[in-house]
């Protein structure tokens, strides 16, 4: 669950382990920041998936759209607004559940304090290993070089005096 996340996002490695074909993903729209530090990430497509909250006896099910992203995280998928908006589902962070309305009630997806830790420790894990590598270093680097030749070249935005007439 993020709240914060405006993209529903899979990674390939789960897209493959579910054994979908990468051949079903269609070209994605642009590519969106905020997942990799400091760098904008690029999805291989996006793709169409049912997912489905509840029991047999009270569930929904609404097909979401994907971004397919090509590189390793530390979660299957994240969930974001635009689950949320589709499913009319309100998250609860402080008590770990997302409830949305079913045919037969409310539906409460829920876990457990101590996996949420366990989640939170292998993310943070997964973010100082990623950082220590030399890849996370170079694409930083890159970055810093970016905005410097973009500072040296004069293309940032400067005010002018306004003229009115």
């Amino acid at each position: 669950m993020d709240g914060g996340s405006g993209l529903n996002l899979l990674y390939a490695e789960t897209l493959d382990a579910m054994g979908i074909n990468r051949s079903r993903l269609r070209p994605s729209k642009a590519p969106f920041h905020g997942v990799v530090p400091g760098k904008q990430a690029t999805p291989l497509g996006q793709i169409d998936l049912p997912v489905t909250f509840g029991t047999p006896s009270n569930y929904r099910k609404e097909v979401l759209t994907f971004e397919v992203v090509g590189f390793r995280g530390t979660y299957h998928a994240i969930l974001g607004r635009p689950c949320y908006a589709k499913f009319m589902a309100i998250p609860n962070y402080t008590y770990l559940k997302l409830k949305l309305p079913g045919p037969n009630g409310v539906i409460t997806v829920g876990t457990t304090f101590q996996k949420a830790y366990e989640c939170d420790v292998e993310c943070c894990e997964y973010a100082a290993a990623t950082t220590v590598s030399g890849d996370m270093v170079a694409q930083l680097e890159e970055t810093i070089e970016d905005r410097s030749d973009a500072k040296q070249s004069g293309t940032l935005f400067e005010p002018t005096e306004a003229r009115y007439s």
